[in-house]
């Protein structure tokens, strides 16, 4: 594990959902909030308290990796959420899925 900045990696999942955001209005304001997320990970670390990033512990990632979470938003009905893991080359993180927390 590096420290910042890091280069972000999205599997297939991850930049679906990324494409289906940008190309429709209605989530517009959704979009901008999970920009807001994926740069302060990009560029201040997980470490950084903004985005609340903590080791989730219900699911692990892929290969055994430990999945983290990162937070788009918080006090809200679905609150939106990144899971992540680092790798697989130091500086980098692997962004799985964005999505409401189950």
């Amino acid at each position: 594990m590096s420290a910042p900045p890091f280069t972000l990696l999205y599997q297939p999942e991850a930049e679906k959902i990324l494409i289906d955001l940008r190309s429709k209005q209605q989530f517009a304001t959704k979009f901008r909030k999970v920009r807001k997320a994926l740069r302060l990970l990009e560029q201040a670390g997980p470490r950084h308290p903004g985005p609340h990033s903590h080791d989730y512990r219900s699911i692990p990632g892929p290969g055994g990796v430990t999945l983290w979470e990162s937070y788009v938003e918080n006090k809200t009905p679905s609150a939106w959420r990144i899971w992540w893991f680092y790798g697989p080359q130091d500086g980098e993180i692997t962004i799985v899925t964005i999505g409401p927390h189950p």
